[in-house]
């Protein structure tokens, strides 16, 4: 990128300035590099965008569902012809690498596409009747006017598995992405008005968590979305509760990679080397515990940390860099304080480099690391860095890994490595988790399959596939009878 991208916000079919404060999105790799600029959403930016989407809804809710579809797929063929341009935006914004932020992209593209087929698939139930001439249909109506609150480390695709099944249930929406990458999102926006949605459909607001608390607290709000902590998460729910107005939200994890025996150690370093270390450790569904049998920790660990310190991290639009920086230098700051604390407690780093790259101004960076947490009770082993860095511990037998894996308030994805079926069989009904990978990395969600976690990692139903339905509409119950 050459130059700074001015941000303006989508409101009512047109695009315009916001009157708040100063909004600015810095390289991650290059932190004196703008990437864009322009000026918050407002009390008044809010209010016009949920009033449009207000008069908006009854139009959109009544068009055919096939015919909302048409947009969604025509702005996700948008996406997937300007994916290289579009990812490296991204690499260069968000700091995933260039092969990462191009796929991105093509995923987003992947989901408008699949969603858009909405109106090809059931949409509600006939029921027989007690009563004789009668039916009893249950039928789906879309909730209304919707808040989605997107977060920092998938810029479009998570964005697009929240706006599409909204807007392809007869929903209208008011998105606010996370402050830090708004240009993807303006990216998304402009894909969807140029594939012809109508105005009021979808409206964009940039700004900080005071327009995200602003939107979760306005009356003209039907139902909200959320990604991102699970304090934050809780704190939404429990605003939205005291209006009666219903959450979706995915939340936290603190995800198990569980390595047992008999596990095909080649396999299972591959992977588990994904999960915690593509996309900087960034993701909700990251690798970031290791729960390995005690028979083959030695060999499994030589083998993980030599595929960690040989992983090239640098500028994420370079074609030979495989981790790029973190999203900001604060985010560094704490995975290096707890990976100091961590080692004041005990634990022993594992990794050859340490875990500070270059000086704080060079850019974001935090080399891949491995901590060996075995025989303590550090903090590290429990909370969320979202980071690439991945606690150790080591155990013996399953029912120890098990019990393990299932240890504190998470429970968003895990995965496990054996060639047993019987022993994949008992994980499944053991370890207490939204998504369970058997000999894959735990990170990965597919379109057409629910997503979403368990205990502390979820409120609401389950986003994507057709539990999208389950939030996005309610059920009207329909009696039936023909006129005498």
């Amino acid at each position: 990128m050459t130059a700074t991208v001015d941000l303006r916000h989508r409101i009512g079919g047109r695009w315009t300035d916001g009157s708040g404060e100063p909004v600015e999105s810095w390289s991650p790799a290059h932190p004196e590099r703008l990437v864009a600029a322009g000026r918050a959403a407002g009390d008044d930016e809010l209010d016009a965008a949920v009033e449009a989407a207000r008069q908006a809804a009854s139009g959109w809710a009544r068009m055919p569902a096939a015919s909302r579809g048409a947009f969604l797929r025509g702005a996700g063929r948008l996406l997937a012809a300007r994916a290289d341009g579009l990812g490296a935006e991204l690499a260069e914004e968000e700091g995933k690498t260039l092969a990462e932020g191009i796929g991105e992209v093509r995923r987003a593209a992947q989901i408008l596409d699949y969603v858009s087929g909405v109106g090809d698939r059931v949409a509600g139930t006939v029921h027989h009747s007690p009563r004789p001439g009668e039916r009893i249909l249950v039928t789906r109506r879309p909730l209304g006017v919707i808040a989605a609150i997107t977060p920092f480390n998938f810029p479009i695709a998570i964005p697009a598995w929240k706006i599409a099944p909204a807007l392809a249930h007869g929903n209208t929406v008011v998105w606010k992405p996370a402050d830090p990458v708004p240009l993807l999102a303006l990216r998304l926006a402009a894909a969807l008005v140029e594939a012809g949605l109508p105005d009021g459909v979808l409206n964009l607001l940039i700004g900080g968590p005071d327009l995200g608390r602003a939107m979760v607290a306005h009356p003209g709000i039907d139902g909200i979305t959320f990604t991102g902590s699970t304090a934050v998460g809780r704190s939404i729910a429990s605003a939205a509760a005291a209006r009666g107005v219903p959450v979706q939200a995915e939340l936290g994890g603190k995800n198990a990679a569980v390595v047992l025996a008999d596990a095909d150690l080649d396999l299972a370093v591959d992977q588990v080397a994904a999960g915690a270390f593509n996309s900087s450790g960034q993701k909700c569904t990251a690798t970031s515990r290791i729960i390995v049998d005690e028979s083959v920790a030695d060999e499994f660990l030589a083998r993980l940390v030599a595929r960690a310190d040989a992983l090239v991290v640098g500028d994420p639009l370079d074609p030979a860099t495989q981790v790029g920086p973190v999203i900001s230098g604060r985010a560094r700051e704490s995975m290096l304080g707890a990976v100091a604390a961590a080692s004041a407690s005990g634990v022993t780093r594992l990794t050859s480099r340490e875990p500070a790259l270059g000086a704080a101004g060079d850019g974001h960076f935090v080399a891949p690391t491995v901590l060996d947490c075995t025989g303590t009770d550090a903090a590290v082993w429990d909370d969320e860095l979202f980071g690439p860095i991945v606690g150790v511990k080591r155990v013996s037998g399953a029912a120890e890994a098990f019990a393990e894996a299932n240890r504190g308030e998470f429970g968003l994805t895990a995965a496990m490595f054996t060639r047993d079926l019987g022993t994949a069989l008992e994980a499944i009904e053991a370890i207490d988790t939204g998504i369970l990978h058997v000999n894959s990395e735990s990170a990965g969600a597919d379109p057409h399959v629910p997503f979403g976690g368990a205990k502390g990692s979820g409120l609401g139903p389950k986003e994507q596939g057709e539990a999208a339905q389950d939030f996005f509409t309610h059920t009207t119950t329909v009696y039936l009878r023909g006129g005498a």
